[in-house]
């Protein structure tokens, strides 16, 4: 006979409501003004907690953003795995899921190219920023398969060139001289040259 599950005490509780008005409260006033505009004394009262408690979550705006934005791209990268299934040509199944990262990057283009920043150069030791390169392992292990699917390109192969791809995305997201192209033109970007590095 299964063992029930416990229930979850009353400060387990407390924490995981606090930790979603911290999420809905950065979600909100990023999305509404970016990150740089926005203090975390800010969010903090917008979440009904204190400073002191908000830095237990996370210690600094830029963790705080890797946690509103780790959920988005972990739905967006679901969204374009499921899409990539049904498609067999390699070039558009790497695209479906490509796709759904960049829209959900470039929601408020700002708070995009911060997250790309923080996931680069943030501190690997946070657990946010571990999420987010582990959303980005992800991302390549799925472009991976699908690279790999005809049977002809080793796993070895087709994880070096999902790293390219990442690669690619990630330069075409934060590049200062696409900030202001739409998402259409980022995607049509990458996958120009998302082409050029597949086998023919």
């Amino acid at each position: 006979m299964p063992l029930a599950s416990k229930p979850v005490g009353r400060r387990e509780r407390n924490k995981q409501e606090k930790l979603e008005r911290i999420v809905a409260a950065a979600t909100e006033l990023f999305g509404e003004r970016g990150v740089d505009e926005v203090t975390t004394q800010e969010i903090a009262d917008k979440a009904d907690i204190g400073a002191g408690t908000l830095f237990l979550y996370a210690k600094t705006k830029g963790e705080l953003l890797l946690l509103v934005q780790n959920s988005t791209y972990a739905d967006a990268l679901a969204q374009g795995k499921q899409a990539a299934e049904s498609i067999t040509d390699p070039l558009d199944a790497v695209m479906a899921i490509v796709g759904p990262v960049v829209e959900c990057n470039r929601k408020q283009v700002d708070n995009g190219r911060t997250y790309l920043r923080e996931i680069v150069f943030g501190d690997p030791a946070e657990p946010h920023h571990r999420e987010a390169l582990g959303l980005t392992v992800q991302t390549e292990e799925a472009i991976a398969a699908v690279l790999q699917r005809d049977g002809s390109t080793t796993a070895q192969d087709a994880a070096a060139r999902a790293r390219i791809v990442s690669a690619i995305m990630f330069v075409s997201m934060a590049a200062s001289f696409n900030a202001a192209k739409p998402v259409e033109d980022i995607a049509r970007e990458i996958q120009d040259q998302v082409r050029s590095i597949l086998p023919e």
